[in-house]
């Protein structure tokens, strides 16, 4: 990195006013470019997602960019997209119709053609979020930056993996980390639900290689069934990793036979329900179980040991649920440490 582009003391606070981590770089002195998406319209439990963008980002001025594992990677600049106004207005105004529908839908409600009124508006809605975050991810890979997306609820990367899609010519797999399958053909009426990412992903004209799902601890049957019906898709239930260790075997060798599922270009997906939830107690969706920090990063640290060349990555479900951003700090936190080591890897993947 040249004299010109380095403007900051790297071991002093910033704010991240400045810029994601405290980095003040613009997208075009920046390798790797954030896309935040501010979307929860098909949110069911708890609230606030479509703020976990802000709340990353306010906590990230409190990271050390130093970092054992990854060294300076921040010396090729990270730069996070502006906050898209017009998509926040979006959502409030369709969450509040899926709101509508979905409490028609618990109370039984006998008006079909009400309901599918609205069940119609919301899926125009998310098809236009979806392309948006299509146009947002595919102009970034076009400028030979590296991707990352931050969201919102976990319906919102459809966009990048068909852009990451494009790029790859279908030849990656994405790596989910999560509490849930989300293989469900439509949830509650939606067929961009946040409970229908992976289902949109693997039957997409754009589809992966393959998926390999990690973490998994609440689903249906329908989605088991799903699973167990594709030889792309390998689900690791948290019950049996757990069970594994309980027995003796390393998070090592665990992660040994998650990396064997996967292609050589590898997409990641992580949800943050997939983590036990007292890293992250806020999220929309939180469900007991579920890894550790620790065990994400050795992961991490893993894939990219074997040769796997990591191509982009999503963050979604970091949340306030429904608090002032200012007492959920916490949670804020831990995204911004996930999303960093991401970023880290990243570029180390792509050195």
């Amino acid at each position: 990195m040249s004299e010109k582009t380095v403007k900051f003391d790297p071991t002093t606070t910033i704010s991240a006013e400045f810029g994601i981590f405290g980095i003040p770089m613009t997208e075009e002195e920046s390798k790797v470019v954030l896309v935040p998406v501010p979307w929860e319209v098909t949110t069911s439990y708890g609230e606030g997602a479509s703020r976990g963008p802000q709340i990353i980002r306010q906590a990230s001025e409190q990271i050390d960019l130093f970092d054992i594992e990854v060294g300076k990677a921040y010396e090729v600049g990270y730069h996070m997209r502006d906050f898209p106004q017009d998509l926040c207005n979006m959502n409030d105004k369709f969450k509040a119709v899926a709101q509508e529908l979905i409490g028609m839908r618990t109370n039984m409600s006998e008006d079909e053609a009400k309901m599918n009124k609205l069940a119609s508006q919301v899926n125009e809605a998310c098809e236009e979020m979806t392309q948006w975050v299509y146009d947002q991810c595919s102009d970034v890979l076009k400028k030979g930056k590296l991707l990352g997306l931050v969201g919102g609820d976990h319906s919102t990367p459809l966009g990048a993996i068909r852009a990451v899609s494009d790029k790859f010519k279908g030849e990656f797999g994405v790596l989910h980390i999560d509490a849930h399958a989300d293989l469900r053909t439509a949830y509650q009426g939606f067929k961009q639900s946040h409970a229908s990412i992976m289902y949109n992903v693997m039957t997409d004209a754009k589809k992966p290689q393959k998926l390999v799902q990690v973490g998994i601890r609440d689903f249906c049957e329908e989605e088991y069934d799903f699973s167990n019906s594709r030889e792309d898709i390998k689900t690791f239930y948290d019950l049996e990793l757990k069970r594994r260790m309980l027995k003796g075997e390393t998070w090592e060798q665990v992660c040994k036979d998650i990396i064997k599922e996967l292609p050589q270009n590898v997409y990641i997906s992580f949800d943050i329900d997939g983590l036990d939830p007292a890293f992250c107690p806020h999220t929309g969706t939180p469900v007991p179980g579920g890894l550790s920090v620790d065990q994400v990063f050795f992961l991490f640290r893993e894939v990219h040991a074997s040769g796997r060349k990591i191509v982009a990555f999503d963050l979604n479900e970091v949340s306030t649920g429904g608090l002032p951003e200012g007492e959920v700090e916490w949670d804020g936190n831990v995204g911004a440490r996930i999303l960093y080591k991401m970023c880290g890897w990243l570029v180390k993947s792509n050195a």
